[in-house]
């Protein structure tokens, strides 16, 4: 499954969003379940930024957000999140084409 949360930040407080965030990830990186995460900025938008992550399952996902020492990284920022669902079912995966020459 892969996790989303949507944020809005002021430009002066990029920087500070941007460190928060990357701690954030490293504490969920931690955690059982966890297969990859991003954090991001939209191109058109530079105060919109997100926080993106692939888990194993729901269960460890939800697992993750209930450790402690998640809680006291992640509950700061997590709580400046754009109120909407953010945990998704994946229905389909592609993986990126193989390079030419079969290398």
């Amino acid at each position: 499954m892969i996790a989303i949360s949507r944020f809005s930040v002021a430009d002066g407080e990029a920087e500070e969003f941007a460190g928060g965030a990357r701690a954030v990830l490293e504490a969920l990186a931690e955690r059982p379940g966890f297969v990859r995460g991003h954090v991001g900025r939209n191109a058109d938008d530079p105060a919109l930024w997100a926080l993106v992550t692939e888990w194993d399952g729901a269960g460890f996902y939800r697992r993750a957000l209930s450790d402690f020492t998640v809680r006291m990284v992640a509950m700061p920022l997590l709580s400046r999140a754009i109120d909407e669902p953010g945990a998704y079912e994946i229905l389909a995966t592609r993986p990126a084409p193989a390079p030419a020459g079969g290398a």
